[in-house]
């Protein structure tokens, strides 16, 4: 007679749970969160201050372009800092405060005009340029997120997607985000209907059809397709006619038939 183990083993405790590949698919495609290591990497070789840059609001249709600059006090770094598009507005704002209690910070603003004149890119760097040349103390190396590097005095390195990894460029998407978005609720007060204090200034489908009903403000960026067209159609006098390159014009042309032969020339 076989005799039964006082303890049996689960063996299905040995299995996976049915959703257990999920949960580790899930975890594995999970962003990681900005770090402080390139910053502190700098430091050990002696390389500080060392500042981040982002900016907001590249594709609105209307209001600003935001850039700020920050350097991150390593020995009092808020917890949370993180791309601020991973943040909800409320953790952006509480970070906010925080960024600038206890980091350096400067913010600079480039116009819907400016925009207009240089486009959007060269607005973009030269807002990010100033935000760095504001900062209370001159960086010794610069991060900006993106592919594009900023003329600064020292070092600066561009970093594709750098807003999710370098922790001080996170920390300057934070600001500029949050900045731009109390401007354009300030701008809501000044051109009600429009409802940038929803949407700040992109084109969803409500602010499309304000745009349709009520025409563009000042603070749009008239060159932007929808703007154009909003304008044409409320404000037909601003727009310049297009010259038609194909057209031909008839020239009335003289030409001298006579000409006069020198008799000794050897023809």
């Amino acid at each position: 007679m076989r005799t039964i183990p006082a303890m049996i083993r689960d063996k299905s405790a040995k299995k996976p749970a049915n959703d257990a590949p999920k949960k580790a698919a899930a975890k594995k495609a999970a962003p990681a969160k900005a770090s402080f290591r390139r910053e502190r990497a700098l430091i050990k070789r002696g390389v500080w201050p060392v500042a981040g840059c982002d900016e907001a609001g590249r594709g609105p249709l209307a209001g600003p372009v935001v850039a700020a600059a920050v350097i991150l006090d390593p020995d009092r770094i808020p917890r949370g800092i993180d791309d601020s598009k991973r943040l909800t507005a409320e953790e952006r704002e509480k970070l906010f405060d925080r960024i600038c209690a206890t980091a350096q910070v400067s913010v600079a603003v480039a116009s819907p005009a400016r925009i207009d004149r240089d486009n959007i890119l060269r607005a973009s760097l030269w807002a990010l340029k100033r935000a760095v040349v504001a900062l209370p103390e001159a960086p010794r190396h610069v991060f900006v997120d993106g592919r594009d590097r900023l003329d600064t005095a020292c070092d600066c390195e561009a970093v594709i997607g750098g807003d999710g990894i370098v922790l001080s460029i996170a920390a300057a998407s934070i600001v500029a985000k949050v900045t731009r978005d109390r401007l354009m609720c300030a701008l809501a007060q000044d051109c009600p209907g429009y409802g940038f204090e929803q949407h700040k200034g992109y084109a969803v489908p409500e602010h499309l059809d304000a745009l349709n009903r009520l025409g563009p403000t000042v603070h749009h960026r008239s060159f932007f397709a929808p703007v154009a067209a909003a304008r044409a159609k409320h404000m037909p006098w601003t727009v310049e006619p297009v010259q038609d390159l194909f057209s031909v014009t008839e020239v009335e042309v003289q030409v001298e038939t006579s000409v006069e032969i020198d008799a000794s020339a050897n023809l």
